[in-house]
């Protein structure tokens, strides 16, 4: 395992537009990635904002798959968000996680936002996903996921390095800043957490608060009320040190999730 080169954006987004925020990210990632990064970090619903709106909708051949590929080409690197999508008449809050010579993973969103009716719209996924990426077992999540430890629970060292993409308002940012240190403590996992800024189109207001928290709790990056585009380290060094010195998982209690 070496040190992960990361690099998030925490980013307006232009409600229910899909070409205008693709246009946005692209020119955003180009002025702001000044070095070599191995991933690119996008919030949830990237490409419309968080919405119920089923007519923005696309197909796992639509063009926001195209562009997150030319993307990926472009900084030869893995990028990674969520963003509608429709299959088999179904529609899904999924995660994509693009690599550069085409080929890709997903992730459904598990747990729905019943608040905001979510659960009406989507159909929930059934399985965590786990890739990697130099040598680092990496388990990227969906917003409203942050809220349950039994789904992110890193049960026989599953991963060393936790994303949450989202949609997370301003108004419940104190559970946001509190839930994203709490994974990466009782996991001893980084966690990497992005968010969106500004209102969206039923006028509720995001203040990103996107971060990085390493195993020990400690804030590796912390950005609130603008967008940013920022790269950084992750630390295998940091990682291994802490897992050595605190063997606390090996004592954490076995269940099964059903």
């Amino acid at each position: 395992m070496e040190n992960l080169k990361v690099t998030t954006f925490q980013g307006y987004l232009f409600w229910e537009n899909i070409d205008q925020n693709l246009k946005n990210i692209g020119l955003r990632l180009s002025s702001g990635i000044r070095e070599n990064t191995e991933l690119i970090i996008l919030p949830e619903m990237f490409n419309t904002g968080f919405t119920m709106n089923t007519a923005l909708a696309e197909p796992m051949n639509g063009k926001t798959m195209s562009w997150m590929q030319q993307i990926a080409q472009k900084y030869k690197c893995v990028v990674t968000g969520s963003l509608m999508i429709i299959e088999n008449g179904k529609y899904y809050n999924r995660l994509i996680w693009m690599q550069a010579d085409g080929t890709f993973s997903q992730y459904d969103k598990r747990h729905l936002f019943t608040l905001g009716k979510e659960h009406e719209t989507f159909t929930a996924g059934k399985e965590r996903l786990i890739v990697e990426l130099k040598g680092w077992k990496i388990c990227p999540m969906i917003c409203y996921d942050l809220r349950f430890p039994v789904w992110a629970r890193n049960l026989n060292v599953a991963y060393d390095l936790l994303i949450v993409v989202a949609n997370w308002p301003e108004k419940r940012a104190l559970h946001w800043r509190t839930l994203i240190p709490a994974r990466a403590v009782e996991n001893q996992a980084y966690v990497i957490a992005v968010n969106r800024v500004g209102y969206d189109g039923n006028e509720v207001y995001h203040s990103g608060d996107s971060s990085c928290i390493d195993p020990g709790g400690s804030v590796v990056y912390y950005k609130r009320d603008e967008e940013d585009v920022y790269t950084f380290s992750v630390s295998a060094e940091e990682l291994t040190k802490n897992r050595r010195l605190f063997p606390f998982l090996k004592d954490a209690d076995v269940f099964e999730l059903k």
